[in-house]
This record gives structure tokens, C-alpha cells and sequence, in this order.
């Protein structure tokens, strides 16, 4: 793999550019490997560089029905951060965002993280109390995290409503140092190439028709380019999961929602910080082009669409509106859904299910993007070494059945 730097960019820049190499192999499916990964997206392109990385297993191959970074990883708001409420999301988010921090250069390829900050504001007493909940919770998990009053909020976000009439005034709020935001499709295509170099085949437009099970263990996947042998599955496919795993006879506790997002037509920097209201549900960044970037709440109606509904988007653009008025002449470029897979208690699964040599990567729900690094290097230990890492242990499909819920949307009083 050619070392991407900025003597080999004036270098082909002198040569016409002539010398440059595809990122990534575009493979075709062997008779087996030794893993498989089911999901071509964020998640699995990271578990496939951590098993040959970590733990030194390259015959793996990455199956994807589309083309890779076209599901959800290219379909999100791109925010990173670890500001949760329990200790074991704490560890897990906080996990994928340390490896963020020294992504750009173990990839030598720029994911542009922007570590510009991460406010959640609040505009009542009530919101107030849930957010120095949050921020002691951070404080005792190890993680960056003050409590912060209006007057610090509205420097961060100026152009933010105070005006005496304003419907949800700011009071104040969480502030973590560390949250910002990163580049979606370089994340995947990142991932991809440092994958392919290590020798993982990376295989599009391969849909998974079936998954082989021969004495109660995996023996391979049926695709509709022929059967693949191996003895380990990994699937990593969002939304698509409950229908995989039915494939072995599993019922996953997953419903698939669309989740929207915005983006307006470019301005001057008016916006240096991710910003979330409680008081409206909305969060919004300005890229690096000078877009607004925002969301809000899912689409409340089961779906595997990628389009959402007008009556969210309503919502979501006239909280966008209370918290900055100044915003409301400003046009909208264009609009997007991803579609979230959640479970009953916004926590992940990630671990063993069903046949020996399954295991699940799925139920991120808003959450994916943030912990792709963390996803990838926890299924890739699973897959390597059979029994979970000290991280993964408690987003086991088994704490279903023994309560041990993980109810982060309750814990930090937001979905997202």
C-alpha cells in the first residue's frame, strides 16, 4: 500500500497524478476463509482490520450487498463522543473514542476528526438536574465532563435564542471537551484500506441468502455468488441483523426506525461546537463547508425506508428554529434517513448467539457511528478468541434474560 504523506502528494502531483493506486482490492469470494464478516459498513470494515491487526487472522473476508460506507456509516450526523450515564456505555463509547484520537495516523488516512466539543444544553431546572447527573456520572467514570452555567453555554453557541420571549432559554449544561465530530465516509474507507492491505477481501454487491449450520455450529454462509466456507460469522449489518439471524433461528428484541438528517446551504463559521437541546430534541455541527449539519428524533413508525416522514422533519426543523432564529433564512440543501436498529434499552448487542461461531454486532441505534472503532475491535476479539472482552460482556444478547438492562435512553434522559 502506497503511504499516503505530503511527499508522495507533490510527488504525483509532478507526475500528473498517474501513480496513484485504488484504495482498496475489489475481490472475489473464495471457497472459505477463515471468518466472515456480514455487513460491508463501519462496523465490520474496523472488525475486519482488528482481527488481522490484533489478532493476526487474515483470511477474513467482508461481505457487502451494496458498496462499502453506503449504509448507515455514510447516513449519520457523524458526532463522536462518550458522554453517557452508566459505567459499561461509559467504557464502551469512551473505548471508540480513544481509538478515534489516534485513528487518522494508524490508518494514514485522514478521518478528520474535529475535536471541537460537545455541549448538551439544558432550559429547565429538570434538565438541569439530569445534566450534572450526567456530568458526575462522566467524572466518576474517568471521562472529560464539566457542568457548566448559561453564561459559559452561550459563548460557546452565541447566536442560541435569549431573547426575553425565547421559548426554551439555555441554562446551562454538559460539556465534554473531547466529543466533536468525524468524517463518515473517510472512517470507512479508512478502515477498508488498511483491511485490504493486510490482505482481508473486501466484496461488494455479495448478498447473504442463507447461513450454513451443520451440527450445531456455523459451517459457512450461502451467498448469491456461491457458498462460502468458514467455522466463524460475525454479523455486523445494523438494521439488516434480525433478518440474518432469523436465518438460524434467531429472534432479536431489534425494531428498525428511520432516523433523519439535515444539511443547509453553506455559511461563514457561525457554529464551533456540536450542540444537542434538551428542550427541543435537536443537535446540529456546521461541516467543515460551512453546512449545518442537524437531526432530531426518529420517525416513530417501524420502517426499513431510507426517506423518513415530513411530520419528523417539521419537528426537527422548527426545533432547529427555537433554538437559533437567526437560521430561518437559510435554505435546505438536502435531506437523508438512515434506519436504526433499536432495542428495548438503547444499549448494543455484542456477542455469541444461537449456532457455536455466531456472533452479533447490531442494536447501536443512534449510536453506530460513534462506536465504529469499539464495535470492530470487540467482534474482532469475539471472533478471534471464542468469549468476550471485559467491555463487551455486559451488551451480551443474555442480559435480556437476567435484567441486567443497560437503559441508557432513561439514564441520560435522551435517545441519541
Amino acid at each position: 500500500m502506497k503511504r499516503y504523506s505530503a511527499f508522495s502528494l507533490v510527488t504525483e502531483g509532478l507526475r500528473g497524478h498517474r501513480g496513484w493506486r485504488p484504495a482498496w482490492r475489489k475481490a472475489d469470494p473464495q471457497p472459505g476463509y477463515d471468518a466472515v464478516i456480514v455487513g460491508g459498513g463501519g462496523h465490520g470494515l474496523a472488525t475486519a482490520y482488528y482481527l488481522a491487526r490484533n489478532h493476526g487472522i487474515r483470511r477474513v473476508a467482508v461481505l457487502e450487498k451494496g458498496w462499502i460506507g453506503g449504509g448507515n456509516t455514510g447516513r449519520n450526523t457523524t458526532a463522536v463522543r462518550s458522554n453517557y450515564f452508566y459505567p459499561e456505555s461509559v467504557a464502551l463509547y469512551d473505548l471508540a473514542l480513544r481509538l478515534y484520537e489516534g485513528l487518522s495516523r494508524e490508518l494514514n488516512y485522514n478521518v478528520m476528526l474535529s475535536q471541537r466539543g460537545m455541549l448538551i444544553a439544558a432550559h429547565t431546572p429538570a434538565q438541569m438536574e439530569i445534566c450534572t447527573r450526567i456530568a458526575n456520572a462522566m467524572q466518576l467514570n474517568g471521562v472529560d465532563g464539566e457542568l457548566i452555567g448559561a453564561e459559559k453555554a452561550l459563548k460557546l453557541a452565541p447566536l442560541l435564542n435569549r431573547t426575553a420571549d425565547a421559548r426554551y432559554n439555555c441554562m446551562g449544561g454538559v460539556w465534554q471537551p473531547r466529543g466533536g465530530v468525524a468524517r463518515h465516509d473517510a472512517v470507512a474507507w479508512g478502515y477498508a484500506r488498511a483491511a485490504s492491505d493486510m490482505g482481508v477481501d473486501i466484496i461488494e454487491n455479495c448478498t447473504v441468502t442463507g447461513l450454513l449450520i451443520e451440527g450445531g455450529k456455523i459451517a459457512g454462509v450461502d451467498t448469491d455468488r456461491g457458498a462460502i466456507r468458514t467455522d466463524r460469522v460475525g454479523l455486523a449489518a445494523a438494521g439488516a441483523t434480525p433478518g440474518l439471524a432469523a436465518m438460524a433461528g434467531i429472534r432479536l428484541p431489534i425494531h428498525t426506525y428511520a432516523l433523519q438528517a439535515f444539511v443547509s446551504e453553506p455559511v461563514k463559521p457561525i457554529l464551533d461546537t456540536v450542540l444537542l437541546y434538551l428542550g427541543t430534541g435537536t443537535y446540529v455541527s456546521q461541516s467543515d463547508k460551512g453546512e449545518l449539519v442537524f437531526g432530531g428524533g426518529l420517525d416513530r413508525v417501524p420502517t426499513h425506508g431510507q426517506n423518513g416522514n415530513l411530520p419528523a422533519q417539521e419537528t426537527v426543523i422548527s426545533g432547529l428554529l427555537e433554538m437559533f432564529p437567526a437560521f430561518a433564512q437559510l435554505r435546505l440543501l438536502r435531506q437523508w434517513a438512515g434506519v436504526v436498529d433499536v432495542v428495548p434499552d438503547s444499549s448494543p448487542v455484542i456477542g455469541p448467539a444461537g449456532p457455536e461461531g455466531l456472533f452479533l454486532n447490531c442494536g447501536w441505534g443512534t449510536g453506530g457511528f460513534k462506536a465504529i472503532p469499539a464495535g470492530g475491535w470487540l467482534l474482532a476479539h469475539l471472533l478471534a478468541t471464542g468469549s468476550h472482552h471485559e467491555i463487551s460482556r455486559p451488551f451480551d444478547l443474555d442480559r435480556f434474560a437476567r435484567g441486567r438492562l443497560i437503559d441508557e435512553a432513561a439514564g441520560s434522559g435522551i435517545a441519541h
